[in-house]
């Protein structure tokens, strides 16, 4: 390794997040790795005559954001959908919609985005034939916010084949009218990815999440359209000072473009994607996430672990609890997985050295794999296997212990309570009840037990900026006065953004701080985040991203 540097970060408040050196005045970076952290003076002779001197003006300078839970080909494609966060009325639904219709004219599937389950009003629930009132005649669809539940209008749902109803697995539901046809309303993906495949290039970028890997029809025009819509998540990636990427849904053929654009110097963030385990697939099939695990272990893309979802959202009641809904008696839930289906993919994975994160939302959810968890450490020995929990929207005060007992991280969502980014309180605090309030998107409650806690967005179910998100974490409020107080401190927010998320990903020993032989993934923003307001640290933007030592965003390029 040269004497000289190839790259030299001075003038701003450097953040290493490491314990050992938490501030520096000046970084230098050789190659691809973090060469020096220290003063001026001392990085100052690593100088050279083609050394590029950045100046951070003022700014902090941190690990590059680690986004620990997040939907890279989803969010690409949703990029140049119809975004609806925000909109609430039937008149400026009506607006946003055929606006969108005449600035993207044609007969192919519209799909909006972010649609709020109150989107009309807290009392009157979308169906198609508001829809139909927008757009008669050309096929549309809006996503909720959390992507588990739709609503279409009547061509896209006859369209579909699914405007008669159509036989789901559990936990699915095509909401169906007295007349026998459907209203529209659709819960789950097996309800509403009939509709997705209206859009060729939307049901592809939707396999991943399926567990499934595109056809033998698939042409070369259509991978190349994919490896762009990829590069254009990548870059949207960059502009948020994201460096390395942690996907909750994938497959093979995500990891194989992401692999192409790499050998043209275009993957601009680190990228882990999991194999996706549905309920309907034998246990033979983790045979395939070893076999991805084995093509891709190197530190630009991975493999490594398995995705599950063992339940959906509370606002549609397919999330799983372990009492009724406080607004709903009779009826806590249906999960994807029952505990004994689980548990045996759980001791599989684990067996075979993989890593396992999974979708649980409701307390029931999470009993069910804490339980799993449990029955795989007892067939397979204790391991430091880092198995994840993703959401974690209630949990049971019996099973908060048991995040430190069994190593089981706790991955969260700042934007995700309501009340919290911009969402509103019903129909959700009504779903859990009063009496689980205290549990509900317990943050400090599980990290005082024990539990080792990141941060992310879920993007597109949140918006992807990490200093948004960062916010939304330091200014969170109760929905009542006794209530705990669950904001981070900005310590251990960032801490959840880079060095915690290194953590899950068993890359600590070489990324997620800024210390001398770490890999050089640095972003910079634009003011000094320690002495920033909580509720101004939105405003805040980086101005540079580097990954792998090169810059791949910097403000005004």
């Amino acid at each position: 390794m040269s004497d000289t540097a190839d790259i030299i970060i001075q003038g701003g408040q450097i953040l290493t997040m490491d314990p050992q050196r938490p501030t520096a005045q000046a970084i230098a970076i050789i190659a691809n790795r973090i060469a020096a952290v220290g003063t001026a003076e001392e990085i100052g002779a690593l100088r050279g005559p083609r050394t590029r001197v950045i100046e951070a003006g003022g700014g902090t300078v941190l690990p590059g954001f680690n986004e620990g839970h997040m939907h890279l080909f989803l969010g690409a494609a949703a990029l140049s959908h119809l975004q609806l966060r925000g909109v609430q009325g039937f008149g400026d639904l009506q607006r946003a919609i055929q606006d969108f219709d005449r600035a993207n004219p044609g007969d192919g599937l519209i799909i909006g985005q972010s649609a709020d389950y109150t989107i009309l009003s807290a009392t009157e629930p979308l169906s198609r034939h508001h829809l139909d009132r927008i757009l008669p005649n050309r096929p549309l669809m809006l996503l909720a916010p959390d992507s588990h539940t739709a609503w279409a209008n009547t061509i896209a749902l006859d369209q579909a084949g699914i405007l008669h109803d159509r036989k789901l697995g559990p936990g699915n539901e095509i909401v169906m009218e007295a007349g026998g046809l459907a209203q529209g309303e659709l819960r789950e993906r097996e309800a509403f990815d009939p509709v997705y495949g209206l859009d060729r290039a939307g049901a592809r970028a939707r396999l991943g999440i399926a567990g499934l890997e595109p056809d033998a029809s698939l042409t070369e025009a259509e991978r190349a359209a994919d490896r762009a819509t990829l590069k254009r998540g990548l870059d949207y990636c960059a502009q948020h000072g994201i460096t390395s990427i942690q996907n909750m849904d994938g497959n093979r053929y995500t990891l194989d473009l992401l692999r192409e654009i790499d050998a043209t110097g275009d993957l601009t963030a680190r990228v882990r994607v999991p194999f996706h385990m549905k309920e309907f697939m034998p246990l033979d099939a983790l045979a395939r996430a070893s076999r991805m695990n084995e093509d891709y272990r190197d530190d630009r893309l991975q493999s490594g672990f398995v995705k599950v979802f063992v339940d959906g959202v509370l606002d549609s009641w397919t999330a799983v609890m372990l009492n009724d809904y406080a607004d709903r008696p009779g009826w806590r839930g249906e999960p994807l997985f029952t505990a004994e289906h689980f548990r045996d993919v759980a001791i599989e994975a684990d067996r075979r050295g993989l890593q396992i994160a999974v979708h649980a939302i409701g307390d029931g959810a999470v009993r069910i794999v804490l339980d799993g968890y449990a029955a795989a450490r007892e067939a397979n020995g204790a391991r430091d296997s880092r198995h994840r929990i993703e959401h974690i929207e209630v949990v049971s005060p019996d099973d908060v212990p048991r995040f430190a007992a069994l190593g089981v991280v706790a991955s969260m969502q700042p934007p995700h309570p309501p009340g919290s980014a911009g969402l509103p309180l019903q129909p959700t605090i009504s779903r859990i009840g009063e009496a689980k309030w205290p549990y509900a998107y317990a943050w400090k409650t599980l990290r005082d037990a024990g539990a080792k806690l990141v941060f992310a967005t879920d993007w597109p179910v949140s918006p992807l900026d990490p200093l948004a998100s960062i916010g939304d974490a330091l200014t969170r409020k109760p929905w009542r006065a006794d209530l705990p107080d669950h904001r981070p401190s900005l310590d251990q927010a960032l801490a959840a953004y880079t060095r915690d998320s290194a953590w899950v990903e068993f890359m600590e020993d070489r990324k997620g701080q800024l210390t001398p032989g770490y890999l050089a993934d640095i972003v910079i923003l634009s003011g000094d985040i320690v002495k920033t307001a909580p509720e101004a640290v939105r405003e805040l933007r980086p101005v540079m991203t580097i990954c792998d030592g090169v810059v791949a965003y910097r403000t005004g390029a």
